[in-house]
């Protein structure tokens, strides 16, 4: 069995129906009111709850924060996680918006980023099939449900992808410390797929020079960059801001 752990994972997995929950397991000693909604949920779709002692809970999930909550998603009929490229090419909404992700390897940074994403909008998010965090238990607890609403796209090469987005008329921005374009001095109202480097190495040098142009988030402390997920929402709000979205 795979599980999903967390109360708005588990939650968000209910009401998005996206994959097949077995059952839920939630600690016997979690208060009734606390779970009113995700045992709504559950009665809803027809899933069983049942109680386990919280030491079986941390057994079955490493002693990961579960907050109590476990769904049992059946290995054999899950669905798949990612989408097809195309799915996300052939959709994209006016102006466009996506994300590249090259390289991110903390399953929290990715989580995170997928979380911002999900509250900005964003038409999908296209990670590397190699030497990349993909979608997992941490990532979906991190993201607090949102990997079950973005699309996540997996790509053996980034560097096609590119070419391909510029034929479809995006502007390709990669996210860099140090360059002399500050960000919200570039217009992002524009088709737009934003690139951001992994935690070590930022933007690989060949990506880097695909990129149409690169824009950078200025910093007035002692350090010279942002946590990658920090940098993604700064950046995906000023894109909605210049976009006069509205909430």
């Amino acid at each position: 069995m795979n599980q999903i752990y967390g109360l708005a994972p588990v939650l968000e997995a209910l009401r998005a129906g996206r994959r097949p929950i077995h059952k839920i397991l939630i600690s016997a000693g979690s208060h009734p009111s606390r779970l009113s909604e995700l045992t709504d949920a559950a009665r809803r779709a027809g899933i069983s709850i049942e109680k386990r002692e919280r030491r079986e809970l941390d057994e079955i999930t490493r002693n990961a924060n579960h907050q109590g909550v476990i769904a049992l998603v059946d290995s054999q009929s899950r669905t798949n996680p990612y989408v097809p490229s195309e799915t996300i090419l052939d959709s994209l909404s006016d102006p466009a918006l996506v994300v590249l992700l090259d390289g991110i390897e903390d399953p929290h940074n990715l989580g995170a980023i997928l979380r911002t994403c999900e509250g900005a909008g964003v038409d999908g998010i296209f990670i590397p099939e190699h030497r990349a965090a993909g979608l997992n238990e941490t990532v979906a607890k991190t993201s607090a449900g949102a990997v079950e609403y973005v699309r996540v796209a997996r790509v053996t090469n980034l560097v096609p992808l590119i070419a391909e987005l510029k034929e479809r008329g995006l502007w390709v921005v990669g996210v860099e410390g140090g360059t002399e374009t500050i960000y919200s001095d570039f217009d992002l109202n524009v088709p737009l797929a934003l690139v951001f480097g992994s935690e070590a190495k930022g933007i690989r040098r060949l990506i880097r020079e695909k990129c149409d142009a690169a824009v950078s988030i200025p910093l007035r402390g002692e350090l010279n960059s942002l946590n990658v997920s920090v940098a993604a929402g700064v950046i995906l709000f000023e894109v909605l801001r210049q976009r006069g979205v509205q909430g």
